[in-house]
């Protein structure tokens, strides 16, 4: 075998590896952000190889000690995995080449170390999630990677830090037992926790008692890892008052993450083997995404704080995302998975903006930013331009994917038609709360006698305008995550038509 042979086991043992070799290192200087930022340039250039290999020739498997699946453990590389593999290392990567300086600025050096090592835990949780073919794994890997971030939650410099991270605990802990709890079911009627082979020993087990349970407590565990309203309660104060590196990195890619197990688990499992699970799924979902995509903008709309704010704008695009999933055609799958690859783009811009202006100004408070339009106006200029794309202006990411959605509604008729009507509604909600920070950072001066802040630093501003580009660039080139997601889709739920 040859060393491309074995990257789908290098992208998670890297970081595995590596993170007890960060917790060791002397916390004084800059060794454990220095060696976390390279294995996260290492996972991402593995997880372009890996992606490289999937567009070349389909799904990758590696079986584990050569022991053929389903009797041995199996890594299962798809073109969503791929996906998720290019967002979760390239969000790490860019949260940590960004934000060196608010690291230095939110965590005292004596513990810095040990919340890099829980960083690099995340990474190979997240990863682990996205690439293994064994349920009880994805269970694993999702403990490894929630425990790690409810210590980088609570490592915020404020008080209300710990009481973020134990809702999310708490929450967390509910969404992974309910996930288990699904998954027990599932062992028990099939003998297996290979997905492969659990969907095909399903096909004979339709709608029996414990088959449904178990497609009830996995859907239920999931959406509160996801954080679908109205099980959202724990993740704006978590972005809130988690360090702002830390927000970055988690508002790219924690929640996708559960989104890509539901998508993924569904659809490959329960949908094929439960008579008339799609339109329960679709039932239950639709309601619950429009629910969040308005009230997600509207109480963002009247938020007072930046972080939180883009906090709710995220449960808005989670009901974007799974709203695209529960129409249950390739079209609505591959506008979700688009949407799943370019909201990241969009808020790790958006938080590192705002982190900018945390680092100077020490709040994320509104009206503690009047005028720094004109005292950061690199910085504010990339706020604006990344909020584009949040509204989905033309040529950027997020108009991509909102198109993509409202083609694949336009498909659904009379229905889809008034889900378009509400989508725009709450596109023009976004207008609003984004107007409202540039108002304050342009139109509202400063207060008489306040220090006058710098702009950013040129390192952390040049990894934002970075996003920036991205989010014009796959605005205008979406052809690599729509090649992903539409061969995803294909195999899921056939060819486009």
């Amino acid at each position: 075998m040859t060393l491309v042979d074995h990257l789908p086991i290098l992208v998670v043992v890297v970081p595995m590896l590596l993170a007890p070799l960060v917790a060791i290192l002397p916390s004084a200087g800059r060794g454990p952000w220095l060696l976390a930022t390279a294995t996260s340039l290492l996972t991402f250039l593995l997880a372009i190889g890996i992606t490289s290999e999937v567009l070349a020739q389909g799904t990758l498997l590696y079986e584990l000690g050569n022991w053929p699946v389903p009797f041995g453990i199996g890594l299962v590389i798809g073109p969503f995995s791929a996906l998720m593999l290019l967002v979760i290392t390239g969000a790490s990567l860019a949260a940590l080449l960004w934000g060196g300086q608010s690291m230095d600025a939110e965590w005292a050096a004596p513990t810095r170390r040990c919340y890099t090592a829980c960083w690099l835990l995340v990474l190979t949780g997240l990863i682990g999630i996205a690439v293994t073919g064994d349920a009880f794994n994805v269970f694993v890997f999702m403990e490894i990677s929630s425990l790690a971030s409810y210590v980088l939650v609570s490592a915020g410099p404020q008080r209300q830090s710990l009481t973020a991270s134990f809702k999310y605990l708490v929450t967390g802990t509910l969404g992974a037992t309910f996930y288990l709890i699904g998954v027990g079911y599932l062992y028990m009627m099939t003998g297996t926790l290979n997905m492969a082979d659990m969907a095909s020993r399903l096909s004979g087990l339709s709608n029996s008692t414990p088959v449904l349970i178990a497609s009830g407590f996995i859907l239920l565990g999931l959406c509160l890892k996801a954080a679908l309203f109205p099980m959202h309660a724990w993740m704006p104060n978590a972005y809130r008052y988690a360090p702002t590196i830390v927000t970055v990195f988690f508002a790219a890619c924690s929640t996708k993450v559960a989104l890509f197990v539901l998508i993924r688990f569904d659809f490959l499992i329960l949908q094929p083997n439960l008579a008339q699970h799609a339109m329960v799924f679709s039932a239950i979902l639709i309601p619950l995404c429009v629910a969040g995509f308005l009230v997600g903008s509207t109480v963002a709309v009247f938020e007072r704080d930046v972080k939180r704010m883009l906090g709710y704008s995220s449960v808005a695009q989670i009901g974007y995302i799974l709203l695209g999933a529960s129409l249950v055609t390739s079209a609505g799958t591959t506008a979700a998975m688009v949407h799943m690859f370019n909201h990241a783009l969009i808020k790790s811009a958006l938080f590192m903006a705002v982190g900018c202006l945390v680092l100077r100004y020490g709040s994320s408070k509104l009206d503690d930013l009047a005028g720094a339009g004109k005292a950061m106006p690199m910085t504010m200029l990339g706020f604006v331009l990344a909020g584009l794309s949040l509204i989905g202006v033309p040529l950027t990411a997020g108009f991509i994917s909102k198109w993509m959605l409202i083609q694949a509604l336009l498909a659904e008729g009379g229905l889809g038609v008034l889900l378009i009507v509400l989508i725009l509604i709450s596109s023009l909600l976004a207008v609003v709360y984004i107007w409202k920070v540039v108002e304050v950072a342009y139109f509202r001066p400063a207060s008489p006698g306040e220090e006058v802040h710098r702009e950013a630093p040129r390192g952390m501003l040049a990894v934002l305008y970075l996003l920036v580009f991205a989010n014009l660039w796959f605005g205008i080139d979406p052809s690599l995550p729509m090649a992903l997601a539409n061969l995803e889709s294909a195999s899921l739920l056939g060819p486009l038509p």
